[in-house]
């Protein structure tokens, strides 16, 4: 037979913890409905923030795309041309090194853009976790 209560590891511990709280009985209701809210707006927020990040993203992906098609199409305009073979091999080396040079230049930009939108959403979560500590423990009369 299936419990009641979904478990996890740990779930015993959390259910200890709880019981062990002393929670006030007249606890302010519209106090812990604002709290509650106030957590959801948060995550809304950090959830903009990651989406927003992931859309300014793809927009920079699609763009570095658009980037290495034109530098592709250079590339074979090059491959064409009626010259000395040594020119040519010279001038394909170095297309080949401008073009790993925008490529690592490109994946260190993305990755910097990933990191910035995860500190900011993080950054949002945190802060609201710490004023959420508090008001809870003002709710519950801990100080």
């Amino acid at each position: 037979m299936a419990a009641a209560f979904p478990t996890f590891p740990g779930f015993a511990e959390v259910t200890r913890l709880f019981a062990q709280m002393k929670v006030p009985m007249s606890l302010d209701m519209d106090a812990f409905v604002a709290l509650s809210r106030r957590n959801m707006e948060t995550l809304a927020a950090a959830n903009r923030v990651a989406l927003d990040g992931a859309q300014a993203l793809a927009r920079r992906h699609m763009e570095i795309m658009q980037q290495n098609m034109s530098e592709m199409a250079e590339v074979l305009r090059e491959a064409t041309t009626a010259e000395d073979p040594r020119a040519k091999a010279a001038r394909q080396a170095e297309l080949l090194k401008k073009s790993y040079e925008h490529a690592v230049a490109n994946i260190q930009e993305m990755g910097a853009m990933i990191q910035k939108s995860n500190d900011e959403a993080i950054a949002l979560l945190q802060t609201r976790f710490n004023e959420a500590m508090q008001e809870i423990k003002a709710l519950t009369g801990q100080s």
